[in-house]
């Protein structure tokens, strides 16, 4: 009788265990800007109970904030910089995987005035930026030497530490040059009219690329989650892929959600998103893309990437739901 009992507990408390772990929410986190543009109505429909995960969301500032949260366990799925999700994968062997991509290319020089027409215009000229050591800084790298000019002496680049900072060096400096992604470069815009769009860093690319297409950024996943909840993925992917189509199709109302996040006032967003190139690709599609743009980062310099180019287990590759 008593081996009877223990077993009907063992099997109560297994049967606990699984509710449990079955309910545990999907934890996600973005960066503010477009990565998180895409996720807004997502967002609703889990505030809302309609979405077939439950999930909890953080919004950051930098990748900084993200990266060593997902690395101990604390995140499942995080939207970070395309360079950044390899670099981690290489750290941790393994830990992490890429889902989807996020963003295509939302880069963006900006100036007051028309003393920059062309990429070599920006020789001997100081540009502000964002994004050390990830995106923005391998993309103008990439497009200043496939022009001809050599990063650390043709041209100087002063890096701040969020995109906020470098629009406000902008409006604040009438001979300033730099480089934005949307949705702040429509934001600045609205704010000076003697500002313009000089170049966009993905038609340089594209000019450029060889056949490799810029990618702001993707999603990643934690490899240890994605093994034990492959539907947790599966509808997370199907439910993200609605999600962006849904802002691109409505950005009145996507931009509403925006502007409560604080990544952009409601009118500037609305302005941004087509601007925004967001898109949620997986599958083989993501693996051509991710491997060819990663490539063309790890010929540049090989510590954009990690030092090495990830194995195919990078690409989780599971069916959308």
């Amino acid at each position: 009788m008593k081996r009877l009992v223990c077993a009907l507990l063992c099997a109560m408390l297994l049967l606990f265990a699984c509710a449990q772990a079955e309910e545990m929410p999907v934890r996600v986190a973005s960066l503010k800007g477009p990565t998180s543009m895409g996720l807004v109505k997502l967002m609703q429909d889990a505030k809302e109970g309609a979405s077939a995960n439950e999930y909890t969301f953080a919004v950051e500032g930098t990748a900084d904030a993200i990266a060593p949260l997902l690395v101990r366990g604390e995140l499942d799925i995080a939207l970070v910089p395309c360079n950044l999700a390899s670099v981690l994968y290489n750290n941790t062997k393994g830990a992490v995987q890429v889902v989807a991509i996020n963003t295509l290319g939302v880069l963006y020089v900006v100036e007051a005035g028309e003393t920059v027409n062309r990429v070599e215009d920006l020789a001997g000229k100081t540009i502000y930026s964002t994004g050390k050591g990830t995106t923005p800084e391998f993309a103008l790298n990439y497009v200043l030497e496939k022009n001809g000019l050599d990063p650390e002496k043709d041209v100087t680049v002063e890096f701040k530490s969020e995109a906020t900072e470098v629009a406000s060096a902008l409006l604040n400096d009438a001979a300033a040059i730099a480089v934005l992604p949307q949705p702040y470069v429509t934001a600045v815009l609205a704010q000076n009219q003697d500002l313009r769009v000089a170049l966009s860093l993905t038609e340089e690319w594209d000019r450029v690329g060889d056949g490799s297409a810029m990618i702001t950024g993707v999603a990643i996943v934690r490899t240890e989650f994605a093994q034990q909840n492959p539907q947790a993925v599966a509808d997370f992917l199907k439910e993200y892929a609605a999600s962006t189509e849904y802002v691109n199709e409505n950005p009145a109302e996507a931009a509403v959600w925006i502007e409560e996040l604080e990544i952009a006032k409601a009118a500037i967003a609305e302005k941004a998103i087509p601007a925004c190139n967001i898109v949620c690709i997986s599958g083989a599609e993501m693996m051509e893309k991710v491997s060819g743009y990663l490539s063309a980062l790890y010929a540049q310099n090989p510590e954009a990437v990690g030092g090495t180019l990830p194995d195919e287990a990078f690409y989780y590759l599971g069916e959308v739901a």
